[in-house]
C-alpha cells in the first residue's frame, strides 16, 4: 500500500464557553495567527457541538459565539486567509463522528483525564456527549485530512487519541485514508498562569477576575492587573533555571516572552538583575501595547454582528467543500449504499 501524501493542513478549534482571556490568546489564538501563511492551509472553528456537552443557556450560546469570531478576527486571524466558521454548520463533523463513535473503545474513553476531572464521582450523572466528545474532537480534525493540530499540553491526550483512531480505522478497512496528525507545541507561554497563584491555570472561572487579563479588558485595567499580580521579593534571575520554584516569577516571565516573540531565555538575558517594581511596568506596557487593539477591534466588530454572521456562513461554506468529499469517501470505504452519488 503506497503512502499517501497529504495537503499540509492545520485544523484547531476552541470552545464558545464564553469569558476569553490572556491564556487563550497565547496558549491558541495568537499561535493560530502565526500559523497562517504559504506552509499551511488553516482552517479555525468555534466549537459550539462541544460546548453543548454540558448544557449551556442558548442566548449565551449565541453570543458567546459570535464574540469568539470576533476575538479570531481581532487577534489577526483573516477570515479570507483561513476558514473561520463555527462546527454545527458543518454537519460532517456530527456525521463523522458517529462513525468513530463505531470505531473507538469504551476503554479508550473512560482513560481521558478530562472526561475523569469533569464528571468526577457523579459519572451516571454526565451526559453521553461528554463522554464521546474525543470522538468528535477526532472527528473535527480528521474530516479535513488535518496534518498538524496546534494543542496545550492539556490536550495532547486527545491527539493521541485522534492518532489512535486513524490507525484503526485505516487498519479496519486496509487504506491509508486518514493521516496520522502531529501535534504542534510551542512557544514560551503554551500555558498561561493565574496572576493571583503561579501554580493554577488562568481560567475565566476563578472567582477573583484579577486572577486573569480578559481580553476585553481596556489598557488601563490590563496595566492595573499586572502591577498587582503576585510576585516575590527576589529579583529577576539571569538564566532558566533561576525561575525553579518561582512559580509566579516564570509566568510573567513567560507572558512577556510570547508577548515580545522572544524566549524566556533571551528574555532573563535582558531583565536578569531587575526587581519586579521595574520589571512589571515593562510587562504592563507590552500587554496593552499588544492586547488593547484586540479588545478595542472585538468591540467594534460585536456593533455589528450581522457581519459576523455572514462570515461564519461563508466560513462554513469553505469548509463543507473540504468535508463533503471526504465524509462521502468515508462512506464507501466502510459501505455505506449511495455514498458516491452526489
Amino acid at each position: 500500500m503506497t503512502e499517501t501524501q497529504f495537503t499540509p493542513r492545520v485544523f484547531s478549534g476552541i470552545q464558545p464557553s464564553g469569558g476569553l482571556t490572556l491564556g487563550n490568546y497565547l496558549g491558541a489564538m495568537k499561535r493560530f495567527v502565526d500559523m497562517q501563511g504559504a506552509d499551511f492551509e488553516t482552517i479555525y472553528c468555534m466549537v459550539d457541538l462541544h460546548a453543548i456537552t454540558t448544557w449551556q443557556d442558548p442566548a449565551a450560546l449565541m453570543h458567546n459565539t459570535r464574540e469568539l469570531c470576533a476575538g479570531f478576527i481581532a487577534a489577526g486571524i483573516d477570515p479570507e486567509q483561513s476558514i473561520l466558521f463555527n462546527q454545527s454548520q458543518v454537519p460532517e463533523h456530527a456525521q463523522l463522528a458517529w462513525i468513530f463513535n463505531c470505531v473507538a473503545r469504551m476503554g479508550w474513553m473512560q482513560r481521558m483525564t478530562q472526561w475523569k476531572d469533569k464528571a468526577g464521582k457523579n459519572q451516571q450523572n454526565a451526559s453521553l456527549g461528554l463522554f464521546a466528545y474525543p470522538s468528535l474532537m477526532a472527528a473535527d480534525i480528521l474530516i479535513y485530512h488535518a496534518t498538524h493540530v496546534p494543542v496545550g499540553e492539556d490536550q495532547k491526550q486527545h491527539l493521541e487519541l485522534t492518532r489512535d483512531i486513524a490507525i484503526k480505522f485505516n487498519n479496519d478497512f486496509g487504506v491509508d485514508f486518514f493521516p496520522i496528525t502531529e501535534p504542534v507545541i510551542e512557544g514560551a507561554a503554551t500555558r498561561v498562569m493565574s496572576l493571583r497563584d503561579g501554580s493554577k491555570k488562568m481560567s475565566k472561572s476563578d472567582p477573583s477576575d484579577m486572577s486573569r487579563i480578559n481580553m476585553t479588558d481596556d489598557a488601563d485595567t490590563i496595566a492595573k492587573k499586572i502591577r498587582k499580580a503576585k510576585t516575590d521579593p527576589d529579583a529577576l534571575p539571569s538564566e532558566l533555571k533561576g525561575l525553579d520554584d518561582r512559580p509566579e516569577a516564570r509566568n510573567l516571565v513567560n507572558i512577556y516572552a510570547a508577548l515580545s516573540d522572544k524566549s524566556a531565555a533571551q528574555v532573563l538575558g535582558e531583565v536578569g538583575g531587575k526587581q519586579f517594581g521595574e520589571f512589571k511596568p515593562m510587562l504592563a506596557e507590552l500587554a496593552v501595547e499588544k492586547l488593547s487593539p484586540i479588545s478595542s477591534e472585538m468591540a467594534r466588530l460585536m456593533g455589528d454582528q450581522s457581519e459576523i454572521d455572514r462570515i461564519l456562513a461563508r466560513g462554513a461554506e469553505r469548509a463543507r467543500e473540504i468535508t463533503a468529499p471526504i465524509l462521502r469517501q468515508t462512506y464507501e470505504i466502510v459501505g455505506m449504499v449511495g455514498a458516491g452519488s452526489d
